[in-house]
């Protein structure tokens, strides 16, 4: 799998949200502030395993296609369980 720049970015910027929030933590900032803080990070990361496990079955299904190795509907079914497995 070639993770380009683009999630490696998204990566990136999960990172400084996570460090906000520690710093958010260590200033006693108040609940409601961190838990939105945390919330938005989730759903960066969230956001981030689509991308990568669409980005994972394009490329799978277009060397499925040069090799004629597994068939649609299993790399579609491997797919869904990624997703199912990273809730």
């Amino acid at each position: 799998m070639d993770y380009n720049a683009q999630m490696k970015n998204r990566v990136k910027r999960i990172e400084g949200q996570l460090r906000g929030i520690l710093k958010m933590m260590e200033e006693n900032k108040d609940c409601k502030e961190v838990i939105t803080q945390l919330s938005a990070a989730r759903t960066a990361i969230d956001r981030t395993i689509g991308v990568v496990v669409s980005s994972n079955l394009v490329e799978c299904v277009q060397k499925s296609n040069n090799e004629g190795e597994k068939n649609m509907e299993e790399l579609i079914k491997d797919a869904v369980n990624l997703l199912v497995k990273s809730r």
